[in-house]
């Protein structure tokens, strides 16, 4: 478990890269390509979010 925000972004970071590399090699799979850009949104969402986690 990630112990403060700068690990917990790696560890969102790392997720984004698997994300990108799986898309490169999804072909023309829509259906594949959809459900990763859905979970690209929610581990951007969390990476992105407002106010950071340290600000609660």
């Amino acid at each position: 478990m990630p112990t403060n925000e700068k690990e917990y972004n790696g560890y969102l970071l790392d997720q984004l890269e698997l994300i990108e590399r799986l898309e490169m090699v999804a072909d023309d799979s829509e259906a594949v390509k959809k459900q990763l850009a859905i979970e690209k949104r929610f581990v951007e969402r969390k990476l992105y979010q407002k106010p950071p986690i340290g600000d609660e």
